[in-house]
């Protein structure tokens, strides 16, 4: 793994309660041996998204950010973006532009009679 690729983790569901602090110290263990930046979740084998996944992702997001990283969602349940948004966790989800960078091409409106830039 170079540094421009992040390292990925893949989740399959469901679950048990027991497992998650496991997964919490591999997603640090991850971080630690790629110096910070972003561990990849794959939740595709995760199943259809409950409470037990977002208590899930909000432990790993969480343990991430404490090891000096994030984590970025690949693959989600259609239901799982609404369902996060629902209860207030903001998670990048792979494939979509960050929110600070400007669509690429994008043209800004100018006024009538303004010159363009």
């Amino acid at each position: 793994m170079d540094a421009k690729t992040p390292a990925v983790l893949v989740l399959t569901g469901p679950v048990a309660k027991g497992e998650v602090s496991g997964l919490c110290e591999d997603v640090r263990a991850l971080l630690e041996a790629a110096g910070g930046g972003v561990v990849v979740c794959d939740v595709g084998g995760l199943g259809p998204p409950g409470l037990g996944v977002v208590d899930l992702l909000a432990r790993l997001e969480l343990a991430a950010r404490r090891a000096g990283g994030r984590i970025r969602l690949r693959d989600p349940d259609p239901a799982l973006p609404a369902l996060l948004d629902l209860v207030g966790l903001r998670f990048e989800m792979e494939g979509e532009p960050e929110q600070r960078e400007p669509p690429l091409r994008v043209e800004e409106e100018v006024e009538p009679g303004q010159p363009a830039v």
